[in-house]
């Protein structure tokens, strides 16, 4: 199994990169060349494998686990020899909701050679947005965006390539289709209590919407785009997706009376049995927001999550924007935290190839949490850590996975008081092993800081083997400083806990 914290350099230049969207309704991939910088899509893949159709109060079926694995160990074959950080995975609703996720991730990593996240529903809306915005240019014009998938329905108002509002909700077209349509009969009483229910989900969001107005609506993925063939093929609008054009949809589903008898020129067969939940979804949002027109983007989750790779070493990563906006937000004092980071960075530089943490990730992750360690004292200075690890854990913070999410707040809990302290979320063993290296270094760079001297860098000599440590200063640097020495014997014995060894002098 891969671990989650597996990268290479920074400035690797990969010739080739791929995006794996693990939706509630499909699986899809996505490879890409990048040439001078500008990317190419060389081949799309896809199949409806249905996660969500599998839920059952929460809980994923061994059918359609056993689905996705089988659509992963195809799409492995594609991708098996590229390097690591050169495709990422993701997973969204159906993944997000299910409460066996963790078996399903475990055995589609013993299958794929890279790391599987699962991301929240704003970080998916804004995923789809850098797809839309890299591949449709609407200049100054604000734009709505709207992608109705399998489990959840994401909104977006952005300008240019920058996501303004972002909102994901819980309604898709197959948890609709369950919910309305699951014998497949299709008429009006059922049609308009999907309506119904996906306007009440639409209306805490509505007015926010209203407010920020835009110019332009645009839609993607699976249910929008076949609204727009359809009505393409069928010559229904000569300006995309209209209420006009909707109506003749929805009359077309409710002749058919049936999943099984729609006949609709430009619907995929494999489509039609959760159309018209996904129409209905799609009739509320436009009720709601009273659009006149939609056009449709082929770029969406898919796509962003390769510009978001490609974001990731060319100095454009969102993750360090989130950073900074925490240390601002916050009020964090930046001279400490950055001692504090350039101190820990130094530390793992002696001690990565002896604990084998030798991954980009790995060093990114230490740097940040060393930056926000003090988040949680805008709250209350008691108990600061486990207010900084809850401002970590449960905030949207853009670029992050729910495991490097999650990964943060652990470190940021652990960085004093009990080592053993823990997040209810589950890791994989080799990722909770890296993890408490991490946090045993981050602890140590913060004591060796504790006087909150402005440049003071301490100089020191760091050893690891296993389970034990062993730091050494410059002569009488500890000894001038009595409470940095008594710190480090209080950090020996938390330690001691959970079976490590430090020694100092």
């Amino acid at each position: 199994m891969q671990s989650l914290f597996q990268q290479q350099s920074h400035n690797l230049p990969f010739e080739k990169i791929a995006a794996i969207d693990l939706g509630s309704n499909s699986f899809h991939m996505v490879t890409a060349q990048i040439h001078h910088g500008q990317l190419r899509i060389t081949n799309e893949y896809g199949e409806k494998v249905q996660l969500a159709a599998g839920l059952n109060e929460g809980v994923l079926s061994e059918e359609a686990e056993q689905r996705g694995l089988d659509c992963l160990a195809r799409f492995a074959q594609i991708i098996e020899d590229m390097p690591p950080g050169s495709v990422r995975i993701v997973g969204t609703n159906a993944l997000r909701v299910a409460s066996n996720r963790y078996s399903f991730i475990g055995k589609a990593m013993d299958i794929i050679s890279h790391p599987v996240e699962i991301i929240a529903g704003r970080e998916e809306a804004r995923l789809i947005y850098v797809g839309v915005s890299n591949t449709m240019d609407h200049g100054e014009q604000k734009r709505l965006v709207v992608d109705i998938g399998g489990g959840s329905t994401e909104l977006i108002i952005g300008q240019q390539l920058k996501p303004i509002l972002t909102d994901s909700l819980h309604m898709g077209c197959v948890s609709f289709r369950q919910r309305f349509f699951a014998n497949g009969n299709i008429n009006k009483s059922n049609f308009q209590k999907a309506v119904t229910a996906a306007r009440l989900e639409l209306l805490g969001i509505q007015d926010d919407y209203l407010e920020k107005d835009w110019d332009v609506a645009i839609g993607s993925s699976g249910t929008i785009k076949a609204a727009y063939n359809i009505i393409k093929e069928n010559a229904w609008s000569k300006k995309g997706i209209t209420p006009k054009a909707l109506k003749m949809i929805q009359k077309s589903l409710l002749e058919a009376g049936h999943s099984d008898k729609i006949d609709l020129i430009g619907l995929k067969p494999e489509r039609k049995s959760t159309f018209a939940a996904g129409i209905a979804i799609l009739t509320a949002i436009f009720e709601c927001f009273d659009i006149k027109q939609m056009n449709f983007s082929n770029g969406a989750l898919r796509e962003g999550v390769l510009y978001d790779i490609m974001g990731r070493y060319n100095e454009s990563d969102i993750r360090e924007s989130t950073i900074q906006y925490l240390l601002n937000q916050y009020h964090i004092d930046t001279q400490q935290s950055k001692l504090v980071a350039h101190t820990a960075l130094s530390a793992l530089a002696q001690v990565k190839d002896d604990w084998q943490l030798n991954s980009v990730a790995v060093e990114d992750l230490l740097r940040w949490s060393a930056l926000v360690h003090e988040v949680g004292l805008g709250i209350s200075h008691s108990k600061y850590h486990k207010h900084g690890a809850y401002i970590l854990s449960e905030s949207d913070l853009p670029g992050f996975s729910q495991q490097e999410q999650q990964a943060l707040a652990m470190l940021v809990l652990r960085h004093r008081r009990k080592f053993s302290q823990s997040l209810v979320y589950r890791f994989t063993k080799s990722d909770q092993v890296e993890l408490d290296k991490l946090a045993i270094l981050l602890r140590l760079t913060i004591v060796m800081h504790h006087d909150r001297k402005k440049g003071d860098m301490p100089i020191f000599t760091l050893q690891a083997e296993g389970k034990t440590l062993k730091i050494e200063f410059l002569p009488e640097w500890l000894d001038s400083r009595p409470l940095t020495k008594a710190t480090l014997q209080q950090e020996a014995d938390y330690l001691a806990v959970e079976g490590y060894t430090l020694s100092f002098s």
